[in-house]
């Protein structure tokens, strides 16, 4: 049995969860509306406060998704009512990055600033030029997200350059030496 797939997801008040057919869930909350259609083959129950999933056999496939659609279903809850953040640290000598109405743009050593319109559901802040933060509440929109403008300026392992998470570590690399003549 799978450990994840077996705990039940508590429900918190002010969340109001929907089972259509084809487990098409909606969960309503204080923050907004999130809905996603999960396997249809997953047995899906809400009895008072609490919902659980379960599997129809012990195949392997319904086995990898018992423990996916528990997690699929708790991370909604979790975005209707905390929401999820991911924060971006822009390292270099003049890189930075501004907000432009609803659009975020930053400067990273090109020829031309790179401009970022932000996907449905995402609100971008810019406390300082050298920090990004993207918040929604679906975790898969602000993952890939934060991931793509990640992607605008890899950070470099010589001098740290780049774009970053803030838990990440850049490991360093040694420059070249001088060598023999």
């Amino acid at each position: 049995m799978s450990r994840i797939g077996r705990m039940p997801i508590a429900v918190p008040a002010g969340v109001d969860v929907k089972i259509a057919e084809g487990n098409v869930i909606t969960v309503k909350g204080p923050k907004g509306t999130l809905t996603k259609e999960l396997h249809p083959e997953m047995i899906i129950k809400q009895e008072g406060a609490e919902i659980n999933v379960s599997r129809p056999s012990e195949i392997k496939a319904h086995k990898a998704l018992h423990g996916l659609t528990r997690t699929l279903l708790n991370n909604m809850i979790i975005g209707v009512t905390e929401g999820y953040e991911k924060t971006l640290e822009v390292n270099g000598v003049g890189y930075r990055a501004q907000l432009q109405g609803k659009n975020l743009l930053m400067n990273l050593g090109y020829s031309h600033p790179v401009e970022m319109v932000p996907a449905d559901g995402i609100t971008i802040e810019v406390p300082n030029p050298n920090t990004i933060i993207v918040k929604g509440i679906d975790k898969q929109v602000v993952g890939e997200f934060a991931a793509k403008v990640r992607e605008k300026r890899l950070p470099e392992p010589y001098k740290g350059k780049g774009i970053k998470y803030s838990y990440e570590h850049i490991r360093r690399k040694e420059g070249k030496t001088g060598g023999k003549k």
